[in-house]
């Protein structure tokens, strides 16, 4: 499949979200991306089920929806009732990874889980065939224009290599320090999605930046028809 490009709303203009949405709308872009914090498991609080219930009203995108919170699981059948497509939650805030999965599948979403930094890939062993989706942080999880941390290409490639040998269709993401300088990098080590907040939303042309985004091709190279 060809990458996805997903915008990633926290670095938007919240004076005039509609405005920026609208763009999101007459994009390129893929998925709307979400990240919602609660200032526990992350020393940040971004915003909450009122927003996410506003922005679903203004745009048909798919909403990726990541839970940077403690307790995901009480809030799964919610975010289902707001209309968001995706819902991808933290393995470090889980007790049973596999059961919370199982929840998010029954409440009609599609299931993500993600992991920190310091968080090994081999980690993800026992649910490779289980989630939809597994969320690689580029950055330490918690606030955006974040350095890209560097060893976050070998995760990527190691869990590329998990999900190949169990024969999991499981999509990888990866938020955090996306750019325009390291997107085709990071399609050819593996990534199906990309999340970008501040390439996107700081560009003084956010929907040719996410043309762009998605025009890179595996070989690291702008496709030759988008050239």
């Amino acid at each position: 499949m060809n990458h996805l490009v997903a915008p990633s709303l926290l670095a938007a203009n919240f004076g005039n979200l509609q405005h920026d949405i609208d763009m999101i709308n007459q994009s390129a872009a893929d998925w709307l991306h979400l990240d919602i914090m609660d200032g526990v498991f992350v020393p940040n609080i971004s915003f909450g089920m009122p927003v996410v219930k506003a922005i679903r009203k203004l745009t048909s995108k798919p909403l990726d929806t990541h839970l940077m919170i403690i307790d995901p699981q009480r809030y799964i059948s919610r975010f289902s009732e707001l209309g968001v497509d995706r819902l991808t939650v933290h393995l470090e805030t889980c007790q049973d990874p596999a059961d919370t999965i199982e929840q998010i599948k029954d409440a009609g979403m599609k299931a993500g889980i993600s992991i920190s930094p310091d968080t090994p890939v081999s980690s993800l062993e026992a649910i490779l065939t289980e989630a939809d989706l597994f969320l690689i942080m580029s950055v330490h999880p918690g606030f955006g224009a974040q350095g890209f941390i560097e060893s976050s290409y070998e995760k990527i490639r190691a869990l590329r290599h998990m999900l190949t040998a169990s024969g999991s269709p499981a999509l990888i993401e990866v938020d955090g320090g996306v750019s325009l300088k390291n997107a085709g990098n990071l399609v050819e080590a593996g990534v199906d999605v990309l999340v970008a907040g501040n390439t996107v939303f700081s560009s003084p042309d956010p929907k040719e930046t996410i043309r762009l985004l998605k025009a890179y091709s595996s070989s690291n190279d702008l496709k030759s028809s988008d050239a």
